[in-house]
């Protein structure tokens, strides 16, 4: 199994409150803590993720 290779928004501050996101493994998003990096993660199949993304999208909140 590939491991995930984790990758913090370049929109994060050093306040430590942000999570990761792993986009390297084929149909699958995860995202974890970033402060817990050994902790749990959340995966997405890749129909789900899109789905989450556009919401924000459509909220104006992200691009």
């Amino acid at each position: 199994m590939t491991a995930f290779e984790f990758h913090k928004s370049s929109y994060s501050g050093s306040q430590g409150e942000c999570v990761e996101v792993a986009r390297n493994v084929p149909r699958t998003t995860a995202v974890r803590d970033s402060k817990r990096p050994a902790g749990p993660r959340i995966t997405f199949d890749a129909a789900t993720w899109d789905t989450f993304m556009l919401s924000l999208k459509d909220d104006g909140t992200a691009d």
